[in-house]
Protein backbone atom coordinates (compact mmCIF):
# COMPACT_ATOMS: atom_id res chain seq x y z
CA UNK A 1 0.00 0.00 0.00
CA UNK A 2 2.87 2.21 1.11
CA UNK A 3 4.99 1.51 -2.41
CA UNK A 4 1.88 2.21 -4.40
CA UNK A 5 1.72 5.59 -2.54
CA UNK A 6 4.75 6.92 -2.94
CA UNK A 7 4.17 5.45 -6.40
CA UNK A 8 1.42 7.84 -6.98
CA UNK A 9 2.93 10.35 -5.47
CA UNK A 10 6.07 10.59 -7.87
CA UNK A 11 3.53 11.29 -10.74
CA UNK A 12 3.65 15.31 -11.48
CA UNK A 13 0.19 15.18 -11.99
CA UNK A 14 -0.71 13.71 -8.87
CA UNK A 15 -0.41 16.56 -6.42
CA UNK A 16 -2.41 18.85 -8.48
CA UNK A 17 -4.97 16.45 -8.75
CA UNK A 18 -5.15 16.31 -5.20
CA UNK A 19 -4.82 19.78 -5.03
CA UNK A 20 -7.92 20.38 -7.24
CA UNK A 21 -10.41 17.38 -5.27
CA UNK A 22 -9.32 19.32 -2.16
CA UNK A 23 -10.92 22.47 -3.99
CA UNK A 24 -14.16 20.83 -5.25
CA UNK A 25 -14.01 19.23 -1.41
CA UNK A 26 -14.23 23.21 0.22
CA UNK A 27 -16.83 23.84 -2.24
CA UNK A 28 -18.65 20.75 -1.52
CA UNK A 29 -18.95 21.91 1.82
CA UNK A 30 -19.59 25.54 1.60
CA UNK A 31 -22.36 25.12 -1.14
CA UNK A 32 -23.48 20.72 -1.15
CA UNK A 33 -25.37 21.77 -4.25
CA UNK A 34 -21.82 22.40 -5.89
CA UNK A 35 -21.74 19.61 -8.25
CA UNK A 36 -25.36 19.57 -9.35
CA UNK A 37 -25.97 19.84 -12.70
CA UNK A 38 -29.07 21.17 -14.16
CA UNK A 39 -30.75 20.92 -17.94
CA UNK A 40 -32.67 24.13 -18.66
CA UNK A 41 -33.73 24.82 -22.24
CA UNK A 42 -31.54 22.31 -23.48
CA UNK A 43 -28.67 23.55 -21.37
CA UNK A 44 -26.76 22.33 -19.04
CA UNK A 45 -26.17 24.82 -15.75
CA UNK A 46 -24.04 24.63 -13.11
CA UNK A 47 -20.99 25.41 -10.88
CA UNK A 48 -18.97 22.58 -12.60
CA UNK A 49 -20.17 23.59 -15.65
CA UNK A 50 -19.27 27.33 -14.94
CA UNK A 51 -15.90 26.55 -14.07
CA UNK A 52 -15.77 24.98 -17.54
CA UNK A 53 -16.99 27.85 -19.35
CA UNK A 54 -14.95 30.82 -17.35
CA UNK A 55 -11.77 28.88 -17.45
CA UNK A 56 -12.06 28.23 -21.42
CA UNK A 57 -10.44 31.10 -22.17
CA UNK A 58 -7.86 30.81 -19.74
CA UNK A 59 -7.21 26.95 -20.63
CA UNK A 60 -6.69 28.16 -24.64
CA UNK A 61 -4.26 30.79 -23.45
CA UNK A 62 -2.11 28.10 -21.38
CA UNK A 63 -2.24 25.42 -23.73
CA UNK A 64 0.05 27.71 -26.15
CA UNK A 65 1.98 28.72 -23.30
CA UNK A 66 2.87 24.76 -22.90
CA UNK A 67 4.47 24.62 -26.03
CA UNK A 68 6.20 28.37 -25.40
CA UNK A 69 8.03 27.21 -22.04
CA UNK A 70 8.84 23.77 -23.41
CA UNK A 71 11.11 25.69 -25.63
CA UNK A 72 12.28 27.87 -23.06
CA UNK A 73 10.39 30.59 -23.73
CA UNK A 74 7.74 32.86 -21.89
CA UNK A 75 5.45 35.03 -23.69
CA UNK A 76 4.08 37.56 -21.70
CA UNK A 77 1.86 39.29 -24.52
CA UNK A 78 -0.89 37.25 -24.41
CA UNK A 79 -3.04 39.70 -22.71
CA UNK A 80 -2.35 42.43 -24.87
CA UNK A 81 -3.27 39.91 -27.67
CA UNK A 82 -6.53 39.43 -26.13
CA UNK A 83 -7.37 43.15 -25.65
CA UNK A 84 -6.34 43.88 -29.74
CA UNK A 85 -8.29 40.80 -31.05
CA UNK A 86 -11.30 41.94 -28.99
CA UNK A 87 -10.72 45.25 -30.46
CA UNK A 88 -10.43 44.48 -34.00
CA UNK A 89 -13.55 42.60 -33.90
CA UNK A 90 -15.52 44.71 -32.48
CA UNK A 91 -13.97 47.53 -34.44
CA UNK A 92 -15.37 45.53 -38.01
CA UNK A 93 -18.86 44.92 -36.16
CA UNK A 94 -19.33 48.47 -35.37
CA UNK A 95 -18.13 49.43 -39.09
CA UNK A 96 -20.67 47.20 -40.61
CA UNK A 97 -23.90 47.92 -41.61
CA UNK A 98 -25.65 44.44 -40.36
CA UNK A 99 -23.29 43.71 -37.66
CA UNK A 100 -26.05 40.38 -36.83
CA UNK A 101 -25.17 38.98 -40.01
CA UNK A 102 -22.71 35.86 -39.24
CA UNK A 103 -20.88 36.49 -42.42
CA UNK A 104 -19.87 40.17 -41.45
CA UNK A 105 -18.75 38.50 -37.79
CA UNK A 106 -17.03 35.69 -39.51
CA UNK A 107 -15.10 38.32 -41.41
CA UNK A 108 -14.30 40.24 -38.08
CA UNK A 109 -13.04 37.44 -36.66
CA UNK A 110 -10.45 36.19 -39.25
CA UNK A 111 -9.25 39.74 -39.58
CA UNK A 112 -8.82 39.91 -36.11
CA UNK A 113 -7.19 36.01 -35.96
CA UNK A 114 -4.95 37.41 -38.64
CA UNK A 115 -3.47 40.48 -36.98
CA UNK A 116 -2.76 38.53 -34.15
CA UNK A 117 -0.77 35.57 -35.96
CA UNK A 118 1.14 38.60 -37.55
CA UNK A 119 2.14 39.24 -33.49
CA UNK A 120 3.14 36.14 -33.44
CA UNK A 121 5.35 36.20 -35.89
CA UNK A 122 7.09 39.40 -34.53
CA UNK A 123 7.17 37.76 -31.40
CA UNK A 124 8.87 34.68 -33.04
CA UNK A 125 11.16 36.94 -34.98
CA UNK A 126 12.79 38.81 -31.69
CA UNK A 127 13.48 35.71 -30.73
CA UNK A 128 14.66 32.89 -32.99
CA UNK A 129 15.79 35.82 -35.23
CA UNK A 130 17.29 38.74 -33.51
CA UNK A 131 18.19 36.13 -30.29
CA UNK A 132 16.46 38.51 -27.47
CA UNK A 133 15.27 37.12 -24.80
CA UNK A 134 11.75 35.74 -24.85
CA UNK A 135 10.95 37.30 -21.56
CA UNK A 136 12.27 40.95 -22.73
CA UNK A 137 10.57 39.99 -26.45
CA UNK A 138 7.39 39.65 -25.40
CA UNK A 139 7.33 42.77 -23.09
CA UNK A 140 7.63 44.69 -25.24
CA UNK A 141 4.48 43.70 -27.03
CA UNK A 142 2.77 43.71 -23.62
CA UNK A 143 3.51 47.20 -22.79
CA UNK A 144 3.07 48.62 -26.12
CA UNK A 145 0.00 46.36 -26.88
CA UNK A 146 -2.77 47.77 -25.16
CA UNK A 147 -1.61 51.33 -26.31
CA UNK A 148 -2.48 49.51 -29.96
CA UNK A 149 -6.00 48.77 -28.38
CA UNK A 150 -6.48 52.08 -27.34
CA UNK A 151 -5.64 53.35 -30.33
CA UNK A 152 -8.12 50.51 -31.89
CA UNK A 153 -10.86 51.72 -29.90
CA UNK A 154 -10.20 55.17 -29.91
CA UNK A 155 -10.05 55.14 -25.52
CA UNK A 156 -13.31 53.79 -26.06
CA UNK A 157 -15.14 50.72 -24.77
CA UNK A 158 -16.97 49.18 -27.93
CA UNK A 159 -20.21 47.99 -26.94
CA UNK A 160 -21.49 45.68 -30.27
CA UNK A 161 -25.12 43.99 -30.62
CA UNK A 162 -24.81 41.22 -32.33
CA UNK A 163 -25.98 37.68 -31.73
CA UNK A 164 -23.96 35.47 -33.67
CA UNK A 165 -20.78 37.11 -31.88
CA UNK A 166 -22.44 37.43 -28.75
CA UNK A 167 -23.02 33.45 -28.94
CA UNK A 168 -19.54 33.15 -28.84
CA UNK A 169 -18.90 34.09 -25.54
CA UNK A 170 -22.14 32.65 -23.69
CA UNK A 171 -23.80 30.54 -26.21
CA UNK A 172 -24.28 26.84 -25.87
CA UNK A 173 -24.21 23.89 -28.51
CA UNK A 174 -25.84 20.98 -28.21
CA UNK A 175 -26.09 22.03 -24.73
CA UNK A 176 -22.56 22.79 -23.91
CA UNK A 177 -21.34 26.33 -23.34
CA UNK A 178 -19.40 27.38 -26.83
CA UNK A 179 -16.47 28.80 -25.00
CA UNK A 180 -15.89 25.34 -23.82
CA UNK A 181 -16.25 22.96 -27.04
CA UNK A 182 -14.12 25.41 -28.52
CA UNK A 183 -11.60 25.09 -25.76
CA UNK A 184 -11.40 21.29 -25.78
CA UNK A 185 -11.08 21.26 -30.14
CA UNK A 186 -8.20 23.57 -29.37
CA UNK A 187 -7.10 20.99 -27.21
CA UNK A 188 -7.71 18.17 -28.67
CA UNK A 189 -5.77 19.65 -31.75
CA UNK A 190 -3.17 20.75 -29.80
CA UNK A 191 -2.33 17.16 -28.23
CA UNK A 192 -2.85 15.50 -31.41
CA UNK A 193 -0.27 17.58 -33.63
CA UNK A 194 2.43 17.40 -30.86
CA UNK A 195 1.92 13.75 -29.45
CA UNK A 196 0.61 12.41 -32.32
CA UNK A 197 3.77 13.68 -34.77
CA UNK A 198 7.46 14.25 -33.82
CA UNK A 199 6.37 17.79 -33.61
CA UNK A 200 5.93 17.54 -29.08
CA UNK A 201 9.66 15.48 -29.71
CA UNK A 202 11.30 18.32 -31.22
CA UNK A 203 10.10 21.25 -29.72
CA UNK A 204 11.23 19.00 -26.11
CA UNK A 205 14.52 18.67 -27.52
CA UNK A 206 15.14 22.59 -28.15
CA UNK A 207 13.87 22.96 -25.11
CA UNK A 208 16.38 20.99 -23.46
CA UNK A 209 19.40 21.80 -25.62
CA UNK A 210 18.98 24.09 -28.38
CA UNK A 211 22.63 23.44 -30.03
CA UNK A 212 22.15 19.94 -29.51
CA UNK A 213 18.61 19.68 -31.26
CA UNK A 214 19.85 21.92 -33.82
CA UNK A 215 23.21 19.71 -35.17
CA UNK A 216 20.51 16.57 -34.85
CA UNK A 217 18.25 18.89 -37.62
CA UNK A 218 15.87 20.07 -35.98
CA UNK A 219 14.95 23.52 -37.42
CA UNK A 220 15.07 25.44 -33.99
CA UNK A 221 14.12 28.84 -35.35
CA UNK A 222 11.20 27.40 -37.50
CA UNK A 223 9.77 26.10 -34.71
CA UNK A 224 10.21 28.77 -32.51
CA UNK A 225 8.09 30.86 -34.81
CA UNK A 226 5.40 28.24 -35.12
CA UNK A 227 5.11 28.04 -31.46
CA UNK A 228 5.10 31.91 -30.75
CA UNK A 229 2.31 32.29 -33.52
CA UNK A 230 0.85 29.40 -32.05
CA UNK A 231 0.21 30.96 -29.18
CA UNK A 232 -0.72 34.07 -30.39
CA UNK A 233 -3.81 32.55 -32.34
CA UNK A 234 -4.72 30.81 -28.68
CA UNK A 235 -4.17 34.54 -27.18
CA UNK A 236 -6.87 35.97 -30.20
CA UNK A 237 -9.09 33.15 -29.73
CA UNK A 238 -9.43 33.76 -26.17
CA UNK A 239 -9.67 37.44 -26.74
CA UNK A 240 -12.56 36.59 -28.92
CA UNK A 241 -14.19 34.71 -26.47
CA UNK A 242 -13.96 37.44 -23.51
CA UNK A 243 -15.14 40.08 -25.60
CA UNK A 244 -18.14 38.25 -27.11
CA UNK A 245 -18.99 37.32 -23.75
CA UNK A 246 -19.08 40.83 -22.80
CA UNK A 247 -20.82 42.06 -26.05
CA UNK A 248 -17.41 45.28 -25.83
CA UNK A 249 -14.21 45.60 -26.71
CA UNK A 250 -12.27 47.52 -23.10
CA UNK A 251 -8.69 47.55 -24.54
CA UNK A 252 -8.07 48.30 -20.34
CA UNK A 253 -9.56 45.24 -19.22
CA UNK A 254 -9.76 42.35 -21.32
CA UNK A 255 -7.21 39.83 -20.12
CA UNK A 256 -5.59 41.41 -18.01
CA UNK A 257 -3.46 39.68 -15.96
CA UNK A 258 -4.22 36.14 -17.75
CA UNK A 259 -1.26 35.73 -18.87
CA UNK A 260 -0.05 35.06 -15.37
CA UNK A 261 -2.89 32.64 -14.96
CA UNK A 262 -1.71 30.75 -17.66
CA UNK A 263 1.58 30.59 -16.56
CA UNK A 264 0.49 29.38 -13.18
CA UNK A 265 -1.65 26.89 -14.56
CA UNK A 266 1.40 25.78 -17.08
CA UNK A 267 3.90 25.31 -13.55
CA UNK A 268 1.15 23.50 -11.90
CA UNK A 269 0.50 21.19 -14.22
CA UNK A 270 4.01 20.06 -13.89
CA UNK A 271 5.83 21.76 -16.74
CA UNK A 272 9.14 23.29 -16.23
CA UNK A 273 9.95 26.71 -16.76
CA UNK A 274 13.71 25.79 -17.84
CA UNK A 275 11.66 23.32 -21.22
CA UNK A 276 12.37 20.36 -21.95
CA UNK A 277 9.42 18.09 -20.93
CA UNK A 278 5.77 19.32 -20.91
CA UNK A 279 2.46 18.12 -20.29
CA UNK A 280 -0.76 19.12 -21.96
CA UNK A 281 -2.50 17.20 -19.57
CA UNK A 282 -1.09 18.54 -16.36
CA UNK A 283 -2.18 22.15 -18.34
CA UNK A 284 -5.48 21.25 -18.22
CA UNK A 285 -5.45 20.26 -14.55
CA UNK A 286 -3.66 23.26 -13.46
CA UNK A 287 -6.31 25.54 -15.32
CA UNK A 288 -8.95 23.93 -13.67
CA UNK A 289 -6.97 24.49 -10.40
CA UNK A 290 -7.19 28.19 -10.85
CA UNK A 291 -10.36 28.34 -12.35
CA UNK A 292 -12.04 25.80 -9.47
CA UNK A 293 -9.54 27.98 -6.43
CA UNK A 294 -11.45 31.50 -8.08
CA UNK A 295 -14.92 29.89 -7.42
CA UNK A 296 -14.17 28.79 -4.28
CA UNK A 297 -12.97 32.24 -2.96
CA UNK A 298 -16.02 33.59 -4.10
CA UNK A 299 -18.38 30.20 -3.09
CA UNK A 300 -16.66 30.69 0.83
CA UNK A 301 -17.44 34.48 0.87
CA UNK A 302 -13.44 35.33 1.04
CA UNK A 303 -13.16 39.28 -0.81
CA UNK A 304 -12.34 38.50 -4.47
CA UNK A 305 -9.02 41.09 -3.86
CA UNK A 306 -7.72 38.30 -1.95
CA UNK A 307 -7.55 35.69 -5.21
CA UNK A 308 -4.04 36.78 -5.90
CA UNK A 309 -2.50 35.62 -2.40
CA UNK A 310 -5.08 32.53 -2.87
CA UNK A 311 -3.40 31.72 -6.23
CA UNK A 312 0.17 32.39 -4.81
CA UNK A 313 -0.31 29.83 -1.74
CA UNK A 314 -1.98 27.14 -4.10
CA UNK A 315 1.10 27.72 -6.43
CA UNK A 316 3.55 27.71 -3.74
CA UNK A 317 2.22 24.65 -1.73
CA UNK A 318 2.27 22.48 -5.46
CA UNK A 319 5.53 23.71 -6.80
CA UNK A 320 7.00 22.82 -3.56
CA UNK A 321 5.18 19.29 -3.67
CA UNK A 322 6.57 18.50 -7.04
CA UNK A 323 10.13 19.89 -5.91
CA UNK A 324 13.33 17.54 -6.41
CA UNK A 325 13.72 17.06 -2.87
CA UNK A 326 10.16 16.06 -1.94
CA UNK A 327 10.38 13.68 -5.21
CA UNK A 328 13.46 12.05 -3.61
CA UNK A 329 11.80 11.93 -0.30
CA UNK A 330 8.96 9.65 -1.33
CA UNK A 331 11.06 7.72 -3.83
CA UNK A 332 13.18 6.84 -0.67
CA UNK A 333 9.85 5.91 1.06
CA UNK A 334 8.96 3.84 -2.00
CA UNK A 335 12.14 1.59 -1.39
CA UNK A 336 12.25 1.38 2.15
CA UNK A 337 8.05 0.37 2.00
CA UNK A 338 9.35 -2.06 -0.98
CA UNK A 339 12.60 -3.06 1.45
CA UNK A 340 10.31 -4.25 4.50
CA UNK A 341 7.40 -5.53 2.59
CA UNK A 342 9.99 -8.47 1.05
CA UNK A 343 11.18 -8.65 4.41
CA UNK A 344 8.31 -9.63 5.52
CA UNK A 345 7.42 -11.77 2.87
CA UNK A 346 10.56 -13.78 3.22
CA UNK A 347 9.91 -13.96 7.07
CA UNK A 348 6.89 -15.43 6.66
Amino acid sequence: MNATIGKLAANRLFWPVVMLLALFAINLVAFPGFFAITIKDGHLFGSLIDILRNGAPMLIIAIGMTLVIATRGIDLSVGAICAIAGAVACSILLGSSDPSNPATVAVAIAVAVGISLLLGVWNGFLVAVLGIQPIIATLILMTAGRGVAMLITEGQILTVNSPPFKAIGSGFWVGVPIAVVIAAVVFAVAALITRRTALGLMIESVGINPEASRQAGVRARGLLFAVYTFCAFCAAIAGIILTANQTAADANNTGLFIELDAILAVVIGGTSLMGGRYSLTGTLVGALVIQTLVTTVYTVGIPPIATMVFKAAVVTVVCLLQSPATTAAFASWRRTAALRTAGKEMAA
